[in-house]
């Protein structure tokens, strides 16, 4: 048996009044998601409690089978993995955003989706000024980006810039959570209140200004932490396994599980991703993997837009060019497999970041029987004969390794 987790990044949404108070999911038309539904079992899926923040990185550990409580140190760490920073220790890593600040406010998270090529010149520039034998900065994909600091502390309150679109810049600073980390805090502001001195008059922001578009004009940290030791696919569940995906985060999670990361030309982590192009590495690593976690990000980028119309659309080429061409490939292959598909958290597009509640979940394993639910969205989920899921119970009910 081989097994395919299907994940729509930020799917999951709250009823929106412009679709009749109804859902993305709702409305969207996703024949091959609700064929998964209607032939597996379906239920809701808790994939982040109430005190841990709703991010990403903590319910793509859960549904991966990890409990964020004890693996959880920080998105920086993950996405280290992916980019192959080696971390000591006493390092410290977080995520560097580049983001656009207009009249001392963020506007927003991403510097107007910047390009991988435009922003590696600018962390070139800030490494050329800002960095020293403690801290380094290390270009990653389009905005996202890694701060590592040399024996710094991870006690630092800081806040993710997507959930804070229109907010005064400067009250959102770093922040100590105990009186040792002050100096990492004092550090990270003040890097960051270089960094507006310094990328305002690169060439490549006064250029996206001449063409109309965001100039990344802050670097912005978020999500500190040390490295982790997780135990392996193969330690946990004997499994040989594989990720797609165009996010460093969901990369670098694949590292420390020991999952091969898969590389896609075209990939972009948007809405014009290489929807093909992820199809078809899915079902070549079946060739000899036993698991593949299959990642879209485009419906969570949309979501954090408030583009509720974008987000429908993704959610439409998730399932026309992404997951109905893994299900046919499956089909001419005659490869069994038991496939699951979700979100990993909420993202409204009324209010533009991730939240608490549950997600819709659906899984089919054809040696199961089909429970009566029809559709793949948060309301028709609900009478499925899951339940409610929580921890590792995703994971082992898909794998079916019992609780």
């Amino acid at each position: 048996m081989k097994y395919i987790v299907f994940l729509g990044d930020g799917m999951a949404d709250d009823p929106v009044p412009e679709l009749g108070n109804k859902t993305p999911l709702q409305v969207a038309e996703k024949p091959t998601l609700d064929r998964i539904a209607r032939l597996g079992r379906c239920g809701s899926f808790i994939t982040v409690t109430e005190d841990m923040p709703p991010g990403s990185e903590v319910a793509n550990l859960t549904i991966l089978g990890y409990d964020p409580h004890r693996y959880y140190q920080g998105r920086g760490v993950i996405e280290a993995a992916s980019l192959g920073v080696k971390l000591e220790p006493d390092d410290v890593a977080l995520r560097c955003n580049l983001i656009c600040i207009q009249d001392g406010k963020i506007k927003n998270h991403s510097a107007g989706h910047i390009t991988t090529e435009e922003a590696a010149l600018l962390i070139e520039e800030v490494n050329r000024q800002l960095a020293n034998e403690t801290v380094r900065f290390y270009p990653g994909f389009t905005y996202r980006h890694l701060c590592v600091l040399k024996k710094g502390s991870a006690e630092i309150e800081c806040f993710p810039p997507h959930d804070y679109v229109g907010e005064k810049a400067l009250e959102l600073l770093p922040r100590a959570k105990t009186p040792a980390a002050e100096p990492t805090a004092q550090l990270l502001r003040h890097l960051t209140l270089s960094s507006w001195d310094i990328l305002p008059g690169q060439a490549v922001n006064l250029n996206r200004t001449l063409q109309g578009k965001d100039p990344a004009n802050s670097i912005w940290f978020w999500s500190p932490g040390k490295k982790p030791s997780m135990p392996t696919y193969q330690e946990l569940f004997g499994l040989k396994g594989a990720v797609i995906a165009a996010v460093d985060l969901i990369k670098g999670l694949g590292v420390y599980a020991g999952l091969d990361v898969i590389e896609v030309p075209g990939a972009t982590g948007l809405i014009d991703t290489n929807y093909e192009g992820k199809a078809d590495a899915c079902l070549r690593a079946l060739d000899d993997h036993d698991f593949v976690y299959l990642h879209l990000e485009a419906p969570d980028e949309a979501g954090h837009s408030r583009d509720v119309k974008q987000k429908v659309k993704a959610i439409e080429l998730f399932d026309a060019r992404l997951v109905s061409r893994v299900m046919a490939g499956l089909e001419e292959k005659k490869i069994q497999a038991t496939v699951a598909v979700l979100p990993d958290h909420k993202t409204p597009v009324a209010r533009g970041n991730h939240t608490h509640g549950p997600v819709p979940v659906a899984i089919y394993n054809p040696h199961l029987p089909a429970d009566s639910v029809q559709r793949f969205d948060e309301q028709a989920v609900l009478t499925g004969a899951l339940g409610v899921l929580q921890g590792d119970e995703f994971i082992r009910t898909m794998l079916g390794r019992g609780s």
